[in-house]
């Protein structure tokens, strides 16, 4: 796991790719390796976790002459792959899974990373041609980022991270006018675009092309044939795929809500190693003091049940508003979701207790129809729209209350433009496919990797922690997608997984987010209360121009006055894309890349 940087562009200096590394190297503290050449540039920054005293990279081979490699993430197929091409004639001087990517090329060319199993964002360059080639390529979910911007004269230049990317001379930082609408409508920017103009991001599964001279050209690739694990029921997918990513040569634990998905994952992974004589450590965290929804009890009923050492971590509410700063830093662009605070939080105790990989349950809610807005749409009468209510229960503030907050010039603006919720009904509607197959390509397809896996790339590797998601691996992804329509709505076939593994009183339960109790914490006298409403001061909506002052006012006092989790996130939201436009005109000046 690693951070990744470079360049297909004439000019870039060492001091810029100093930059570069230094904005992201938080994730790849081990080891740095740039390359550089006329019109070219390579890099990562290291997170060593398979064969951590080998694989340097850039990755080079005898084998592959003129071809360089990195990679940020694991191919778990690696061994497979190894063995195949040693077969061809290939020659590897460590066990290093990304050190055969470069034979992998020389094999097969830009389609090699259809052969590949994990998750991956991986770079080539192959200079050995008459005219040099830049290769993209990212996996099937999008775990792992690769954003990028392209010049007028097509000159490309990419990074793991947003920050990163700007830390290049010729990527402006320009907002887009419309971030705002996309952060309440949609909680975050999704697809492929950013926040910010012309900084864009790989979809899933895509391989990009670039040559001298030659438009970048991006397409999704086609499978290679592999087959997913042969087991076709969910209990075995789920134990073979988790016993997979139990592998490593550092140290593994498991991230343990309390709650189903990530309940089976540290069933599994704890049955894994208890045939190994090892003990799973599990990390649960909550917040010191009484607040609504803790799950304190059923994250230890779990860990009990499966026998881990259990670690749980409380964080005091006093630090929450510097977590906020960070947080934000760290991703890049606005994402409305309080969860990013408990999620930065988590993966800190996770690297500071001496943990390098950990396991989640992430995914599975997306696969599974676990989400209430799913089930509801799910339940509309055929031949009533559905789409509606299901793409207001996307956004982190209504259609009517975002108009009603908007300045009239700015509602001007959007609606000539469209908002991303339009945009989101639009698919939804053009799709030719039953119900249920659209709003799982859509929730897995499109808001997963952009909403939610990119927030845990980030902020995982924030702490130099890399996340592992048995529920993302393409053998779980088929076995979902092979389910009778009963058994994905409501996360039924996880449920019936669980009996046996889990507690009773875990299976039990409602279903309940991993988050901050964010209603609460913005009570009177709280110190997250005090930077939201510093960062929505009069002054400063006013200054922007989008927001009228005094209804964003209005809303505050409503919610103080009577506490709502719907205005509560509203407001949360606004606070958070004020904070991100801080931070990004910050962004040409020098930061501190420690924190």
């Amino acid at each position: 796991m690693c951070r990744i940087l470079g360049s297909f562009a004439a000019g870039v200096t060492a001091p810029e790719l100093d930059a570069v590394s230094g904005r992201q190297r938080h994730g790849g503290p081990d080891e740095r390796g740039v390359l550089s050449g006329r019109g070219w540039s390579l890099g990562c920054d290291r997170l060593a976790v398979t064969d951590p005293g080998h694989g340097s990279q850039p990755y080079r081979l005898r084998t592959a002459p003129g071809v360089l490699a990195v990679l940020n993430g694991e191919i778990y197929n690696h061994r497979e792959l190894r063995r195949r091409l040693s077969a061809r004639g290939h020659r590897f001087d460590d066990l290093c899974d990304g050190s055969l990517l470069p034979a992998l090329y020389m094999e097969y060319g830009p389609e090699f990373a259809a052969h590949l199993d994990g998750m991956f964002a991986v770079a080539v360059l192959d200079l050995g041609r008459p005219r040099p080639r830049l290769v993209l390529a990212v996996d099937d979910m999008g775990m792992k980022p690769i954003h990028y911007h392209v010049s007028g004269d097509g000159s490309v230049r990419f990074a793991s991270e947003i920050p990163a990317l700007l830390a290049f001379d010729a990527v402006p930082a320009d907002i887009r006018e419309e971030s705002l609408d996309s952060v309440l409508a949609t909680k975050t920017p999704l697809g492929t675009e950013t926040a910010l103009r012309g900084v864009h991001v790989l979809p899933p599964g895509a391989t990009a092309v670039a040559s001298p001279g030659s438009v970048l050209r991006i397409g999704r690739r086609a499978a290679d044939g592999r087959s997913p694990h042969a087991g076709t029921g969910v209990l075995e997918t789920l134990r073979h795929e988790t016993a997979r990513l139990t592998a490593a040569d550092v140290p593994v634990c498991a991230v343990t809500s309390g709650g189903l998905d990530s309940g089976l994952v540290t069933a599994l992974a704890a049955e894994e190693l208890h045939g190994e004589d090892r003990q799973l450590h599990t990390f649960h965290l909550g917040y010191q003091g009484r607040w609504p929804d803790a799950e304190h009890t059923y994250a230890r009923a779990v860990a009990n049940r499966a026998g881990t050492v259990h670690h749980r971590v409380d964080i005091d509410p006093a630090e929450l508003a510097s977590l906020l700063t960070r947080t934000v830093r760290h991703l890049g662009q606005p994402n409305a979701d309080p969860i990013a605070l408990s999620t930065y939080a988590l993966f800190r105790a996770v690297r500071e207790a001496g943990f390098t990989v950990a396991l989640t349950g992430d995914g599975a809610d997306e696969l599974f129809g676990g989400y209430d807005r799913v089930r509801r749409a799910m339940e509309v009468p055929d031949g009533q729209d559905w789409t509606a209510a299901y793409v207001d229960a996307l956004a982190a503030a209504p259609r009517l209350l975002r108009h009603h907050l908007y300045t009239p010039a700015y509602r001007a603006f959007i609606n000539d433009l469209g908002s991303d919720s339009d945009r989101v009904a639009a698919r939804l509607r053009r799709s030719t496919g039953d119900r249920l197959s659209t709003l799982s390509e859509f929730e897995t397809g499109c808001r997963l990797p952009a909403y939610h896996l990119r927030r845990v790339d980030h902020l995982s590797m924030a702490c130099a922690v890399e996340a592992r998601m048995p529920f993302c691996q393409p053998a779980t992804v088929a076995m979902a997608r092979s389910r009778s329509a009963g058994e994905r709505t409501g996360k039924r076939a996880l449920y019936e997984a669980g009996r046996g593994l889990l507690p009773a009183t875990v299976l039990r339960r409602p279903k309940q987010p991993f988050t901050l109790p964010l209603a609460a914490m913005l009570a009177p006298g709280s110190p997250l209360l005090e930077s939201v409403r510093e960062l929505l001061s009069p002054a400063k909506l006013a200054r922007d121009g989008r927001l009228r002052p005094d209804r964003v006012q209005a809303l505050l006092a409503r919610h103080i006055d009577h506490p709502s989790a719907s205005d509560a996130l509203a407001l949360w939201a606004i606070a958070v894309h004020e904070l991100w436009t801080e931070v990004v005109q910050g962004l040409r000046r020098p930061v501190d890349c420690a924190a």
